[in-house]
């Protein structure tokens, strides 16, 4: 036909389309975070901020919203408490490493402390003039903290007496983020919005940085990585690793995703024993819905998920076993791996080892005649200890002082007549402000009289004499009245001023002999 006509063109068979396969990623790492099945959670109202776990088990996850810190269960996925004893916008939050405190900042530049369990605030640090966006325990010591805020210092504080111990000067914008050395509790890294990133060490006197790298672009979060000698560090859309040991080296940058990086974390693959010890990844959120696994040690992507919406945060649990993320229209993701018996397989996979079955041991019940003579044939062998539980008796005293009844512990420590244990007595009552009202309430004369024959005996003796010569001063002002009413509380009063007027002219006789012996001694130091 087409040969008859030739205006007309050539007729070809009809072939099917061409359709696009798709490539579905099939690895056993993907399997493994495919795994933590994400469980959207919508009871927040607002962007979170910040999640962070607790480092003991259960390993219960806290997230910051708005004015409130939200403590969920990491086995339910539920809220299990919610601390709202914030006036302004709530941030950073983190878990001492005991699990029984949290500390979080605000934008009212106040960092406060709360116990876990009764959501009682126990501490306010004050010291920041503008927003706090950073507040982090050490990995071990529960004593200290550090904060950064929107006014470019960077605080490390002592929360028992609720003091600054340093002010580090060095950032020159916002700080917002930071992380402790997981080799030292001296050492802690922080980010800023100057694009660098400084590490201190509390140790160094001049209170200036140890090492400072420039990230390029402004620092939204930087974590140590587990060996300590490495961070990493995320501002705009790229993740980046530097040497820490090597003096700040830039190691390899990171540049996946389409917006800026939010947060970034460190989890684990592989099996917890044996010779495939598990492998480090470094999980990242970004602004462009996507989360990211990257192998720092093979320097590639290994895995990547899309969210539909930003998000914000990112923390998975110690034990690898809970992921949480955070979106910015108050959305949590949280997700839980499978059961050990699945995962066991998709591991065993992974680092090309099929899962071992285990027979079936033979549980020993009551109604078996071994179970009542199980052990008793068992020989002790050259490792074991005896562990002695012994029960601790409290004196009279610590029984009183457990009681808070501070005047009746007082007169009981007074009566058994040990100069160690009054002091302690002392100083317990010291520390909790009730010695002066506690002598105050001395009521009859013979309680007095025991105060008062002890400060005779033991108020000149150097070891004790800081805290009884003031004490002596304070009783004699305060209890002045019953003194002159009374002859026996008179001649403790004189007994007193004998040890004092002995105690001089001892202290004189010392001076004089000092004058004469320092020229001799300079003397014979020239020969």
């Amino acid at each position: 036909m087409a040969e008859n006509h030739p205006g007309i063109g050539k007729i070809f068979s009809v072939k099917p389309k061409l359709k696009p396969i798709s490539k579905k990623s099939t690895t056993p790492e993907s399997k493994y975070w495919k795994s933590f099945k994400p469980q959207p959670i919508q009871t927040l109202i607002s962007s979170i901020t910040s999640l962070c776990f607790s480092p003991t088990s259960p390993h219960d996850f806290a997230a910051t919203h708005s004015a409130t810190v939200t403590i969920f269960s990491s086995q339910s996925l539920e809220p299990k408490s919610t601390i709202s004893a914030f006036s302004d916008t709530a941030t950073s939050a983190s878990f001492r490493s005991d699990g029984r405190l949290i500390a979080a900042g605000s934008h009212s530049g106040i960092v406060q402390v709360f116990d876990v369990k009764t959501r009682t605030s126990l501490r306010h640090l004050r010291g920041h003039s503008r927003p706090v966006h950073l507040v982090r325990y050490p990995r071990i010591d529960k004593l200290h903290l550090f904060s950064g805020g929107d006014d470019a210092v960077v605080k490390f504080w002592d929360v028992a007496s609720e003091t600054q111990i340093l002010g580090l000067i060095g950032h020159k914008d916002y700080v917002r983020c930071g992380d402790s050395s997981p080799s030292s509790d001296d050492m802690f890294a922080t980010g800023s919005y100057d694009h660098t990133i400084r590490l201190w060490d509390v140790r160094v006197s001049s209170g200036s940085s140890v090492m400072e790298v420039n990230h390029g672009k402004p620092v939204e979060d930087v974590i140590f990585l587990p060996s300590g000698g490495l961070i990493a560090t995320a501002g705009g859309n790229s993740v980046k690793i530097w040497d820490v040991i090597g003096g700040g080296k830039l190691l390899y940058s990171m540049e996946s995703h389409n917006k800026t990086v939010a947060s970034i974390c460190v989890g684990k693959i592989g099996k917890q024993t044996g010779e495939e010890a598990q492998q480090d990844r470094i999980l990242s959120v970004s602004l462009d819905g996507y989360m990211k696994v990257f192998d720092y040690s093979k320097l590639k992507i290994t895995h990547s998920m899309r969210f539909p919406s930003p998000l914000l945060s990112i923390g998975i649990s110690p034990d690898c076993s809970t992921r949480v993320i955070g979106t910015s229209n108050g959305i949590i993701y949280a997700g839980k791996r499978k059961t050990n018996q699945n995962l066991g397989s998709e591991i065993g996979n992974f680092v090309g080892l099929e899962p071992i079955k285990e027979a079936p041991k033979r549980v020993l019940r009551p109604s078996y005649f071994r179970y009542f003579h199980r052990g008793q044939n068992e020989k002790p062998s050259d490792g074991d200890f005896l562990i002695m539980r012994k029960k601790v008796k409290l004196a009279e005293h610590d029984k009183l002082l457990k009681k808070f009844n501070h005047k009746e512990a007082l007169v009981s420590a007074l009566k058994r007549k040990n100069p160690e244990n009054i002091m302690a007595v002392m100083e317990e009552l010291v520390a909790r402000k009730k010695l002066l009202r506690s002598v105050s309430n001395l009521e009859t004369d013979e309680e007095l009289g025991l105060l008062l024959g002890f400060l005779q005996r033991y108020s000149t003796m150097p070891r004790y004499a800081g805290l009884l010569m003031k004490l002596a001063k304070k009783v004699v002002e305060m209890r002045a009245e019953d003194v002159v009413t009374s002859d026996v509380l008179k001649g403790h009063i004189r007994n007193i001023q004998r040890s004092v007027e002995e105690e001089i002219r001892i202290q004189q006789s010392l001076q004089e002999i000092q004058g004469i012996i320092s020229p001799l001694l300079k003397i014979a130091g020239r020969r």
